[in-house]
């Protein structure tokens, strides 16, 4: 996974030129870099892997489904006859 960097001096420099004081900058960019945290982000292609094999696993239910519903489709036409 691709690592995402954040210059957190540059962001506190950022806000100090708008009016924040040091501190609260500070805090704003530590508050913010914990927000961000890029464990949770994946990259496309695993993005893509997960999506392949979810669109399989559909694809099985669904057959199974079609073949159960065939076969009581079946079971009842000879039940009837």
């Amino acid at each position: 996974m691709s690592a995402v960097t954040f210059d957190t001096l540059k962001f506190v420099e950022t806000l100090k030129r708008s009016g924040f004081d040091e501190e609260k900058a500070k805090g704003i960019a530590i508050a913010y870099q914990e927000a961000s945290d890029d464990k949770e982000l994946v990259t496309k292609q695993e993005l893509q892997i997960q999506l392949t094999e979810m669109k399989f696993d559909m694809l099985k239910w669904i057959i199974g489904l079609a073949l159960a519903q065939f076969s009581v489709l079946i079971g009842i036409l000879l039940k009837i006859n």
